[in-house]
Parts: C-alpha cells; structure tokens; sequence
C-alpha cells in the first residue's frame, strides 16, 4: 500500500508546476498524457473531416459493383439466348405481315363492303339495312362499324354468318339479334366491324396527336 501511495504522489507531482514550462521539458507522465489527447483529437478531426467521406465513396462503389456484376450476368444471360431472342422477333415479324394481309388498305374498303353485301345476296338474304357508321381511328388501325339487317330462312342466315367469319379480310359480328316472323323468316340485326390499316398521312397525325398529349402532361 504504501509503494502504491508513493507511486501516486509521484506521478501527481509530476503534474505540478508545469505552468510556464516548455512541454518539451514536462515529466514523462504528463508528456504521454498530451500525445493521447493529441492523438485523440487527430483521430475524431481526421474522421469527421476525411475518412467518413472516403468510407462512403467506398461503400458507393462496392454497391455500384454488384449493379454492374448483376448487369454483366443480365447481358451474358441476353447473348447466350440472342439465337433465339432473333428466331422469334423474326416469328412475330410473319405474324405480324400476315395480320397486315388481312387488313384491306383505305383505297380497299369499298371492295371489301360490296364483298360483304354479296355474302348476304349470294344467300338469298334480304338487305332491308346496310349502312356504314363513322370511321374510328385507333392507334395503329382505323374501324369501321356498319349496321347491317337481313331477313331469310334459318340455314341461309346461318351460312351468312359463316361467309363473314371466312372472308379474307377481318370482319367481325357484334351485338347480333335474331327474331323469328310468324312466317318463320328470321331477321339477323347485327353491327359488322371490318378493320383497315393507316395510311402513311394518318399514321403521321396519330402521331402528331400523341406527342402533343405527351407535350400537355404535367
């Protein structure tokens, strides 16, 4: 106890008097004291003012590793199956002409409205209406509704309907109504839609209408 007494009065007395004093010439206990505290302060400066910003470049990059492995995995998954990826844009690009086939051009329609007329003469049908409506210009085709109504028999009205679903061109029977006469001569009332592409001035003001949408959006 009392070389531990001893220890600690000597080490208090070499903090007295060093006011004045240069700290080059400060006792041992005193001089180790001051470096830590110095050392300390270098140490919360340095990582407030430089390391801090070095971690989080650091953390910026690593994450900016993995998007860039994730994105090199994606492309070397895209090339391995780049074979097939063409085999079925070129698939889609036949699809794609075939439908074109079957969609009359706007010189066209009238061809394709006397084709449905004949398919209803040609069954022996009475045409008490036939009346084309307003063309509906779509994003990439234009519609055209035609109120149609046509009396026969039973067998004949069914292979009208028939004749239409197998014209080359695509028309389609919609909101279809069937009444039987007392005489049993039936009446089909129905909205025929046939369907043409755009022809190159349409598809400009489709286009033309479309960025100005994207124009006027907030």
């Amino acid at each position: 106890m009392a070389d531990l007494k001893n220890f600690g009065e000597s080490l208090a007395g070499q903090f007295r008097g060093l006011s004045g004093r240069h700290p080059g010439q400060w006792p041992l206990a005193p001089r180790l004291l001051c470096s830590v505290g110095v050392l300390t302060v270098a140490m919360i400066l340095g990582w407030f003012l430089y390391w801090s910003g070095q971690i989080d470049e650091l953390n910026a990059g690593e994450a900016a590793e993995l998007q860039l492995r994730d994105a090199y995995k994606s492309k070397i998954q895209q090339s391995i199956n780049l074979e097939g990826l063409r085999k079925q844009k070129d698939q889609v690009r036949e699809y794609v002409a075939t439908l074109e086939k079957q969609l009359p051009s706007k010189a066209e329609m009238d061809a394709l409205l006397s084709d449905i007329n004949q398919a209803g003469v040609g069954r022996g049908l009475q045409f008490e209406l036939f009346r084309p409506g307003q063309v509906i210009v779509r994003d990439y085709y234009a519609e055209l509704p035609i109120d149609i109504k046509v009396t026969g028999n039973y067998h004949d009205v069914g292979a009208f309907t028939s004749d239409i679903a197998n014209l080359p061109r695509i028309v389609t029977l919609n909101n279809m109504s069937l009444s039987a006469a007392a005489s049993g001569v039936l009446t089909l009332e129905a909205i025929a839609k046939t369907f043409r592409y755009l022809d190159q001035d349409e598809i400009l003001a489709q286009r033309k209408v479309a960025a100005e949408k994207t124009k006027g959006k907030p």
